[in-house]
Parts: structure tokens; sequence; C-alpha cells
């Protein structure tokens, strides 16, 4: 496989993440099929696209892409509520979040799409999941297809910030593997290949904001400073930090309220 064997992706959750990984495609040259449960929510997600904060119509504002830019990547997207208009997408980028409000992502869900979409996607297409924590080979081993089976956890908004984390397992194939490096290259991103490890520890950007997150809280728990900005107050003046972890969130994500 070559990154010019990808011509169309498929994109399957039009949520946040979906929604800014398609933009992204779409500015790149890519047509775009993007998948969701009902017709309210793609209506949301194209005018999300169109006219949210992130979205094309604000970038054209700011310069940084055209009206002819934003017209034709309009012009090659796809939406869409059934799963089958994606067979023969070259490229499948799953971004599904919760099954309740509030759940960023759920496992389970995710295995059951990855196993419909093995039955109806063309053979040769990629599959790659944007999830931020779980392991790719257990979402992989419902399908028939690992050496075809990869993580691209873009970071949110996908079509702003630049990293993808590529997330690679043992049977993930070479050339797949490079190819979809390049295909983030292509998209203007960083990519960086990442070892899959079991046990949805995340992998390399989530596992730290975790386990700062972790310690702040334990931090407070215990009493060391007087109040959360103490803490912000030590890692930017003692380390250099642009931004404490508490201002970032780091305390919330690990429980801490």
């Amino acid at each position: 496989m070559k990154v010019e064997d990808i011509k169309t992706v498929g994109v399957v959750g039009m949520g946040v993440m979906g929604r800014g990984i398609s933009i992204s495609a779409l500015l790149a040259g890519y047509k775009v099929i993007g998948r969701d449960l009902n017709d309210d929510i793609l209506a949301k997600a194209k005018d999300d696209m169109i006219n949210g904060r992130f979205g094309m119509k604000g970038a054209v504002e700011r310069g940084k892409i055209t009206k002819e830019q934003m017209d034709q990547a309009l012009a090659n997207l796809t939406l869409t509520t059934k799963l089958e208009d994606l067979k023969s997408v070259d490229l499948v980028i799953e971004a599904i979040g919760g099954a309740n409000p509030g759940q960023l992502e759920n496992k389970d869900l995710k295995l059951q799409l990855f196993k419909d979409l093995d039955g109806l996607v063309k053979k040769e297409a990629v599959f790659a999941s944007n999830t931020s924590f779980f392991t790719i080979r257990d979402l992989a081993a419902v399908t028939n297809r690992k050496d075809r089976f990869l993580g691209l956890h873009f970071f949110s908004p996908a079509n702003i910030m630049r990293l993808v984390e590529v997330i690679w397992t043992p049977e993930l194939s070479k050339d797949v593997l490079e190819a979809c490096v390049e295909f983030c290259k292509k998209l203007g991103k960083v990519p960086v290949k990442v070892k899959d490890m079991p046990g949805d520890l995340g992998h390399v950007g989530n596992r730290i904001y975790t386990a700062i997150g972790r310690e702040a809280r334990q931090i407070l728990e215990e009493g060391v400073v007087e109040k959360p900005e103490d803490i912000d107050t030590i890692m930017t003046l003692g380390f250099n930090w642009p931004v404490g972890p508490m201002a970032m969130g780091f305390g919330a994500r690990a429980g801490w309220k």
C-alpha cells in the first residue's frame, strides 16, 4: 500500500473529533464520507464544520484558506446515516463517543462497529481508531484485517492541532504504517509513531496527562498545598510550564473537582 492509494476517507462519528478530522482531510483534497446515527446529528455537524468556532468560514475570514478551498471541501463531503455507504472507502477513521452523556468513549461500541464494518468495507481498506485510550490490538481482534488496522489519535480540535499519534501493532503491515504516516503529513500534521500497549492505558500524551492529574489530586487530598492554584504556581515558575496542571484541567481529568 502507498499513500496514493488513499483517495476517499470514511469518518464514523461526526462529533467534535470526527468533524475536525473531516475538515483536515477535506482541505487536503480527500473525499470524505461522514457517518452518524441520524440526520439531526449530521446537520449539526455540517453547520459546525462551516460556522463553528473552528469551522471553515472562520478560516476563510482569517485568511487561512480561500473561499474556493472551502467550497471544494464541501463539494467533496458526503454525509450519511448508512454504514454500508462506506463500503468503497480506502481508509476508515472511527471517532465515535460514549454510550452515555459524559462518557468520552465506549469500548464495546467500538468493537461492535469494527465488527460490522469489517463485513461491509472492501478488504483493501485500512481501519483506524481515533481512540485516546483503548488498546488498538483489542479493537483489531474483531476484524480480519489486523495487518491493516492501526490507531490515528488526533488531538482536539483535530483541524487545528498538528499532532497525530500513529499507533502500530506487531501485526500491522509496514507499508500500511508508512502510508498512514504520509497521509497524516498530507493533512499538515506531525505524526509520531507509538507502539500499542495492552491495558487501555492511553498512548503517550494521555498516559502522561493522566499521571500528572492523578499526582495533582493526591497532593491536594494530602493537604500538601493550601489551594489548587499553588500547584500551578510551582509548575509554571519552577519548571517554566506555560500553564499549570490545574488550569489545564489535569486535576479534573484524574477525578478532582
